[in-house]
């Protein structure tokens, strides 16, 4: 067989030793098969370079939003350890059934403590109305403790530091924090640490599935991509409710292009 092109030759490799080629795992496999599936359908589009109040409303007095050409930027307040300063931005719609999200995430902050989380579905639990947006005054000072003991909710904590600074993670929780129990219980297995993510300056694809038995958070920019993957646990499924993005105090980043797809 003559070679004499650079195709043949990743071909010839390719045939000669599969080995080198990185198998899929059943979870990349899981989660392509998600997203590239039929019945999708758009429920919500914001390039984030128009008025955000459109289609977001905000929990915090001191967080701010300021649209830009390349997207919304959403900065916490300034004082650290200030639960005042932290912010969270919602969007006004609610999503039922299996999600897909997509949007382009670039820090604009260089801080090594606090986090950034995605809330799926937020809805009230116990006492509180379902429409979350109709206690929103309750939420003036968004403590963290008002979102995990008040509302259903997915919540993936990602640009993660922990408090006294240390390796990024992501983390996945389910809320609410149930009766007799502490926080630490609404974790769901596993956690990632170090992941070498989400580098300042630098835009990042971000792709999420959800289902009633999985979460799926892709990560790709830079020079790496990183799936990370979450069986959810049975009993109370978060079914319906709204989109959030929490910044803690002293946090910042630039979002753009974030659609969503509803599935039935």
């Amino acid at each position: 067989m003559k070679v004499s092109s650079p195709t043949q030759i990743l071909l010839l490799c390719i045939t000669l030793f599969p080995v080198l080629l990185p198998a899929q795992t059943e979870a990349e496999r899981n989660f392509q098969q998600l997203v590239d599936a039929p019945g999708w359908q758009k429920a919500f589009q914001d390039p984030g370079t128009r008025n955000w109040q459109r289609k977001w409303f905000l929990d915090g007095l001191r967080a701010t939003v300021d649209n830009t050409p390349d997207g919304m930027v959403f900065s916490a307040g300034p004082v650290a350890g200030d639960d005042a300063c932290h912010g969270v931005l919602w969007t006004k719609q609610s999503f039922t059934g299996d999600l897909k999200m997509r949007y382009t995430y670039t820090r604009t902050d260089t801080r090594e403590t606090a986090v950034n989380i995605l809330y799926l579905q937020a809805s009230g639990a116990y006492d509180f109305p379902a429409d979350i947006a109709s206690w929103r005054n309750e939420r003036i000072i968004p403590s963290m403790r008002t979102y995990f003991n008040n509302m259903n909710a997915l919540h993936i904590s990602y640009a993660a530091y922990p408090k006294n600074g240390g390796m990024d993670y992501v983390r996945c929780r389910q809320y609410p924090v149930q009766k007799g129990k502490k926080f630490a219980a609404t974790a769901v297995a596993p956690d990632y640490f170090d992941t070498g993510l989400f580098r300042p300056g630098v835009p990042y694809e971000i792709t999420v599935v959800k289902t009633s038995e999985w979460l799926f958070f892709n990560v790709k920019g830079g020079d790496k991509e990183q799936l990370f993957s979450w069986p959810l646990p049975s009993g109370d499924k978060i079914a319906s409710g709204r989109i959030g993005i929490r910044h803690m105090y002293t946090r910042s980043a630039r979002y753009g292009d974030v659609a969503v797809w509803e599935r039935g």
